[in-house]
């Protein structure tokens, strides 16, 4: 099942406090919202794509942990991207030093900034077309490294700053490049 996609305007227009008020009465739906206002609401995922989002979690934090250069985000967070969408990818990471020049409030909702690494899954072909466009967005926000892992075909879609996508079939591992240095996500676990 792909996500819902609600536009409440002109009639309702949310400001970001009310997103997030939104967001934590209805704790169940995990919410989106585009640059336009219009509010996506993202199906539930089943235990093996459930699975395979721990297992990446835990290597990212895991990798985190031992370096210990910036912060590791889980699929439940929110980021108010630079464009005024608020995205939750299935994993990210953030440098410390852009962390740190956030103030306490902004840690503690949806932060104002776009990640320097983010992951999301794809499980079926339904949701294939919206992820690549999320993961433009990314990239033209401020991401500098994205991987969108198909599991249907066994791909990932590798998205770099300033660079073309590049597709990789099947790998056993991805690296994190320069920015994740010495990260290697061991997907022979998530496939």
């Amino acid at each position: 099942m792909d996500a819902l996609t609600i536009n409440f305007a002109p009639i309702i227009n949310l400001t970001d406090e009310q997103f997030f008020q939104l967001c934590q009465q209805n704790e169940l739906i995990l919410f989106e919202r585009n640059a336009d206002g219009s509010l996506i609401l993202m199906p539930l995922v089943g235990g093996l794509t459930s699975n395979r989002n721990a297992n990446l979690t835990c290597q990212l934090g895991m990798w985190n942990q031992k370096e210990n250069l910036g912060i590791a985000f889980g699929s439940c967070t929110g980021f108010t991207l630079p464009n005024g969408a608020v995205r939750s990818p299935n994993a990210s990471w953030l440098q410390r030093r852009r962390w740190d020049a956030l103030t306490q409030e902004q840690k503690e909702i949806f932060a104002p900034v776009c990640p320097d690494f983010i992951v999301e899954f794809c499980s079926d072909t339904n949701c294939l077309k919206r992820l690549q466009t999320k993961m433009h967005e990314y990239r033209d926000n401020g991401t500098q490294l994205g991987w969108l892992i198909d599991f249907k075909n066994q791909q990932v879609e590798i998205y770099r700053a300033h660079r073309e996508v590049q597709i990789i079939v099947s790998p056993k591992t991805l690296s994190g490049e320069t920015v994740l240095p010495g990260f290697i996500l061991n997907l022979e676990q998530i496939w």
